[in-house]
């Protein structure tokens, strides 16, 4: 078809899917059988649209011919010329349609998220819109269903968080949150300022897709545990055991430290899990620079020294300044109403991916 890429290879992976699930084993390791399905489902969906694709350019052809056709009768010639322009519409809508179910998935959208909230620039006022940030994505991922996990925090005397980390699970978290990687900034009159002047500060967000074993190899001489006394809030808070756990990996000096359970084996698995998924997002982001200059008006998703929203609280605005998006209902944000713009940054990010498709047809 003019215009779009062959569909033998999805017909040939849609089959090869298909006998995969016929086999007896297949539902063995239950979150990859989950994701086959979901593949097949939208390969079906997809081979469904070309088919249909296909039977409305035929119908276009042969209208074409009719109304062309001087030995036909001439209302018949003019009923097919009228029918061309709704059937011609018909068949632009459904080739987009398939070359937006032609777009790769990111095979990490299924996985389940870790994010890492830390207070930037602004003293106390990042560190309370720190909070403000973990509590948004807390409410945003109840309404979805998901499940969250605190991995690490430390709390600001202020109220708000110095540093939090938390996993989220459940169903294609990764895919609604990848976006959220990046420079938050916060535009609003603090409480103790008396003279009711602006005050910006910033907080800095990480999305990692949580790393399995199979995908970061971390050999055991590379990494020194470190345990010590997890200090907490005082009273009956306060940590008397040797639980907190510090993991160092020596290649990079990267540090992971976890304390937010009373076992130490519990932090030492948090620490690792959190460990992996980071060394997972630099694996990645060095194979995504290889291709920088592809990716230079693609949505960022993975540097985090990248500005890319604004909350400006006196005007109740929203702005997201990647894809120009300006929202005046910050209060919904904020209570975890982020639909709207994870719907638009997920648009813009596919509209790009559909222009590289399009160029390679």
């Amino acid at each position: 078809m003019e215009g779009l890429p062959p569909i033998e290879p999805y017909r040939r992976k849609y089959e090869e899917i298909d006998h995969r699930m016929a086999s007896p084993d297949f539902f063995s390791d239950r979150r990859r059988a989950a994701a086959l399905s979901r593949e097949h489902q939208k390969l079906g969906e997809l081979l469904d649209l070309y088919d249909r694709y296909e039977s409305c350019r035929r119908q276009v052809s042969e209208n074409q011919a009719l109304a062309r056709d001087s030995g036909t009768e001439e209302e018949l010639r003019e009923m097919a010329a009228a029918e061309l322009e709704e059937l011609e519409n018909d068949a632009d809508a459904l080739r987009e349609k398939i070359l937006f179910a032609m777009i790769p998935p990111d095979e990490t959208d299924s996985r389940n998220t870790i994010l890492e909230i830390r207070a930037g620039a602004g003293g106390d006022e990042a560190s309370l819109f720190a909070g403000d940030l973990y509590r948004m994505y807390c409410r945003y991922a109840e309404t979805r269903g998901w499940n969250v996990e605190t991995l690490g925090m430390s709390e600001s005397e202020c109220g708000g968080f110095k540093e939090v980390a938390f996993l989220v699970s459940g169903e294609e978290v990764f895919k609604n949150l990848k976006f959220e990687s990046g420079v938050h900034r916060v535009q609003r009159v603090p409480v103790t300022e008396a003279g009711g002047r602006i005050h910006t500060s910033t907080v800095t967000v990480a999305v990692l897709p949580e790393a399995e074993e199979v995908d970061v190899e971390i050999n055991p001489e590379d990494i020194e545990v470190t345990i010590s006394r997890a200090s907490g809030a005082g009273g009956q808070h306060v940590n008397t055991t040797d639980s907190a756990v510090q993991i160092l990996y020596k290649p990079t000096g990267m540090i992971v430290h976890c304390a937010d359970e009373r076992s130490q084996h519990k932090n030492r698995a948090k620490a690792m899990t959190v460990l992996r998924s980071r060394l997972l997002q630099a694996k990645e982001e060095e194979e995504r620079a290889k291709y920088a200059a592809d990716r230079k008006n693609q949505v960022g998703t993975g540097d985090r020294s990248e500005r890319i929203r604004t909350y400006n609280f006196p005007q109740s605005r929203l702005t997201d300044h990647r894809i120009g998006l300006t929202l005046h209902n910050l209060p919904e944000v904020l209570e975890g109403n982020l639909g709207e713009v994870v719907a638009a940054l997920q648009e813009a990010d596919y509209r790009t991916k559909l222009e590289s498709l399009v160029q390679r047809a």
